[in-house]
């Protein structure tokens, strides 16, 4: 019944031309959409509205930039909240219903028009956005750098047919180098290189977890690069997958460590000779 009220309710409104507010060319014009954004950030967030709504005006500083929070199965005051923050040409909202990083960032690179890609965490937070401007020059400057990482620049350690996240040494050294992975957050994409080279993040490692170890270790392998640089941020309050997922967490660690260790124990020592040839070149 609600439907057949609505549909003679529109009929009425195209009959008799009453619509408050007609658009027009022009008005679409004026909202400055971007078809080609330079950097794209995507936001993975879950119950972290006030965070994500912290962040947004720092992120609207880089101007030729689109913004996609992915909202994952939050609660409706959050879904409500993000919704009306959200209000540029150039900012999206992608509701997806808790299917956690791997599937819902892929799913984003391909809503992206950015050349940069940012992958980022609903705990993140900065000061400015130059380590934007930093990334972007870092790619200028190494056009076979796929993925860059703001965090942590990490080798991959094995034991026991295992990987954790945190087994492999720290190789990051300096301002910049290259490195074995990176963990986000914040992850660069290269998104050119990404979708002629890497084509999708791995769904066997669904639904998170080592994913993006898996990504670099593909990246290498591809003849591209994985580098890593300081971007300074700092955490807004306890990751998600701390505060909600910690025995889930475990068992994706136990899951996909051995499938990773399945992948590419046999590779290590060739990863490493790519990594040391390009910090030499």
């Amino acid at each position: 019944m609600k439907l057949f009220i609505e549909k003679i309710k529109l009929a009425l409104q195209k009959r008799t031309g009453s619509v408050k507010q007609k658009k027009t060319h022009a008005s679409w014009v004026a909202k400055g959409y971007r078809k080609e954004p330079q950097v794209t950030f995507v936001l993975q967030s879950h119950d972290k509205s006030l965070q994500i709504c912290h962040l947004l005006p720092k992120l609207r500083q880089y101007e030729d930039a689109e913004i996609i929070v992915i909202d994952d199965g939050s609660k409706l005051e959050h879904t409500q909240r993000l919704a009306a923050a959200l209000t540029g040409a150039n900012e999206f909202l992608l509701r997806a219903n808790d299917l956690f990083e791997n599937v819902t960032y892929d799913k984003a690179i391909r809503l992206a028009n950015g050349r940069y890609i940012a992958l980022m965490q609903d705990d993140d937070d900065f000061d400015d956005v130059g380590w934007v401007r930093r990334a972007v020059a870092l790619f200028e400057a190494h056009p076979r750098m796929a993925i860059l990482g703001g965090l942590g620049g990490l080798d991959i350690a094995f034991e026991d047919e295992r990987q954790w996240a945190h087994g492999g040494a720290s190789q990051a050294k300096g301002d910049f180098c290259f490195v074995t992975s990176v963990n986000r957050a914040p992850m660069w994409i290269r998104r050119d290189l990404f979708v002629e080279h890497l084509h999708h993040i791995d769904f066997r490692f669904a639904p998170f977890q080592f994913d993006d170890y898996e990504l670099c270790a593909r990246t290498w392998l591809s003849g591209l690069q994985v580098g890593w640089y300081d971007a300074g941020f700092r955490s807004l309050t306890a990751g998600g997958m701390r505060l909600w997922n910690s025995d889930f967490t475990r068992e994706q660690s136990e899951r996909n460590g051995h499938l990773l260790y399945q992948l590419y124990a046999g590779r290590q020592d060739e990863i490493r000779r790519l990594v040391e040839e390009s910090n030499l070149q």
